[in-house]
């Protein structure tokens, strides 16, 4: 399984270094999931099983608020995690659905082994520390510009967060994620060129 958990350790390694030892302990821990496309990781209401690291397809986060209306809060294409992440730690009932847009395959942790992991290789609180910091500082700046910036200044950051799902992902996902309807997001992009 450690060659086929080589994109996760890249990751992991560029923020801190294990042995191979440590490597091992890490794999052995780890949880491997094909997902099919429009399947579920984890859905709202339900305790998240841990954070999920993409390695093949795409997941999405998202939210459904009262009227039906789908609030997407993250893509994550390979080498990108995606979790409920309050959910996994406080082991409560999430309010994020994490599903598949294309067949894909994860290797997750559950929240019981990654604090086991804390504990015997304390690296790793290092690494989630590092990725934790990084992902509130990127939804903060992702708030902000929901908040203030035109849409048209919204697409363009995803276009720059997401190059390689511009062509990829229907409209309707992306005028979620930038929070316009699809309909606004075609005549945006029809008057642009």
């Amino acid at each position: 399984m450690l060659m086929d958990a080589t994109l996760l350790l890249q990751s992991i390694a560029r923020h801190i270094t294990l042995t191979e030892e440590e490597q091992a302990r890490f794999v052995s821990v780890l949880q491997h999931r094909t997902i099919k496309k429009k399947q579920f990781f984890s859905r709202e209401g339900e305790i998240s099983k841990g954070p999920a690291f993409v390695t093949a397809g795409l997941l999405r986060s998202y939210s459904i608020d009262h009227n039906g209306f789908e609030h997407v809060i993250q893509f994550a294409p390979p080498g990108w995690w995606a979790a409920d992440i309050g959910s996994s730690i406080r082991q409560t009932p999430g309010i994020l659905n994490v599903d598949a847009l294309e067949d894909s395959e994860i290797f997750w942790l559950r929240q019981s082994d990654l604090e086991g992991l804390f504990i015997k290789i304390p690296k790793f609180e290092r690494f989630f520390r590092i990725i934790s910091q990084n992902a509130l500082a990127a939804h903060q700046a992702r708030l902000v510009s929901i908040l203030s910036l035109p849409a048209k200044e919204r697409y363009a950051q995803f276009c720059q967060l997401y190059p390689s799902l511009i062509g990829c992902l229907p409209q309707k996902q992306v005028a979620s994620y930038i929070g316009v309807t699809p309909e606004f997001l075609s005549k945006m992009l029809n008057t642009r060129a």
